[in-house]
Parts: C-alpha cells; sequence; structure tokens
C-alpha cells in the first residue's frame, strides 16, 4: 500500500488498474466493442481543457484496407502490434476548434477574436490541449479493464494525408486497445521518484 493508496478516494484496485499497474502493453487480444469503445470518449471528453475547448478528435481505425494503410505509415517496430490490435485509435487534434467557439463555451466568446487573429497561436492550443486530452483517453482505456499502447513512432504526414487530406485534423498519436496479449510487458521500468522531481517553493 502506497501513500497514493492512502490517499485516494477511489478504491485500491482502481489505483491500481489505472495508475500503479497499469503497463503500456506490446502484444493485444480479445475484443473492444463499438459500446466500450464509445464509453473510452464518453470518459474523456470530462477531463479540462483549456476555455473548455475540447480540440482533440478520436478516429477509430477497424477497417481491413484503414488498417493496413495506417499499418505502412508506423515505425517497423509498431506494425505487428497495431495490425493484430482489437482496435486503434488514431488521435488528432480539430485545426479550426476555435471555430466551435458557439458550442463549447458559449457564455464567453471574447477570447475567440485572438485565436482567429492568431494562426500559430490557434495551433499551438490545439495541440497542447490535445495532448492533455490524449492523457484522459489512455486513462478512460485503463478504467475499463483495457491495456493501451501508445506510440508516437509513425509519419504523422503520412497518416494526415491518408486519413485527414483536407487538413482538417493533425494527428499526433496512434494508441492500440484491447486486453493485454501473450508477452505484452517486458520488465517493468523504473520511475522517477517524489525527490527526484518535486520542489517546493
Amino acid at each position: 500500500m502506497t501513500i497514493a493508496h492512502e490517499e485516494a478516494v477511489i478504491d485500491a484496485a482502481a489505483v491500481d488498474a489505472i495508475f500503479a499497474e497499469a503497463r503500456t502493453a506490446n502484444s493485444f487480444a480479445g475484443e473492444v466493442s463499438e459500446e466500450q469503445a464509445q464509453a473510452i470518449y464518453e470518459l474523456t471528453k470530462f477531463g479540462p481543457t483549456a476555455f473548455n475547448s475540447q480540440p482533440l478528435r478520436v478516429t477509430y481505425v477497424r477497417s481491413d484496407e484503414a488498417r493496413a494503410k495506417l499499418v505502412e505509415t508506423l515505425s517497423p517496430g509498431n506494425k505487428a502490434k497495431t495490425a493484430s490490435a482489437p482496435l486503434v485509435a488514431v488521435l488528432s487534434y480539430d485545426t479550426a476548434w476555435h471555430e466551435q467557439w458557439e458550442k463549447f463555451l458559449p457564455v464567453y466568446s471574447a477570447p475567440k477574436a485572438m485565436y482567429d487573429a492568431n494562426p500559430e497561436f490557434t495551433a499551438t492550443t490545439g495541440n497542447n490541449n490535445a495532448h492533455l486530452q490524449a492523457g484522459y483517453f489512455i486513462l478512460a482505456v485503463r478504467s475499463l479493464g483495457f491495456a493501451a499502447g501508445p506510440m508516437t513512432g509513425a509519419d504523422f504526414a503520412a497518416i494526415d494525408a491518408e486519413f485527414f487530406p483536407a487538413g482538417d485534423q493533425k494527428s499526433f498519436l496512434v494508441v492500440n486497445i484491447g486486453q493485454p496479449g501473450p508477452d505484452a510487458f517486458g520488465e517493468a521500468k523504473p520511475k522517477f521518484a517524489y525527490e527526484d522531481v518535486v520542489r517546493t517553493v
């Protein structure tokens, strides 16, 4: 039992499933239903983002044709695991996320003007907050009893050309999802201690 377990408001099994015992899987088995895929997003959406902007977009890759095209964009070490995963998600951000302002923050639209005037700032904000949501996405996957295999070893320009040719989304992460398969985990890697990374000022 760790201090995290002792201080948590959820039970120890939940802490372990989401954090302490969760690992990045490298092989996968089982199935992920459409209802479970939807549930992953339904949990993800509650994580906070700047101005409630929610720029993350999720593309679930299920068809054989789309999966084959995605696999071709991946680094050699990632191809087999993605080809066999029950479900694969391509995470991207909406390049025009700020145009949805009336949906995500209708009560306070004044900040939209600064994004309209600065495309680079808009892109940075969308990218940063979608990465934040990607963390929530992984925790959502774990909370439903699945393992996640997030990967950045990919040609994201090629993914964008194949899946988002209109330029309306920019991809940044591929996530394999399923039950852990045979030999899914190597040795646990060391994590930094509190004293290594935290200071109080």
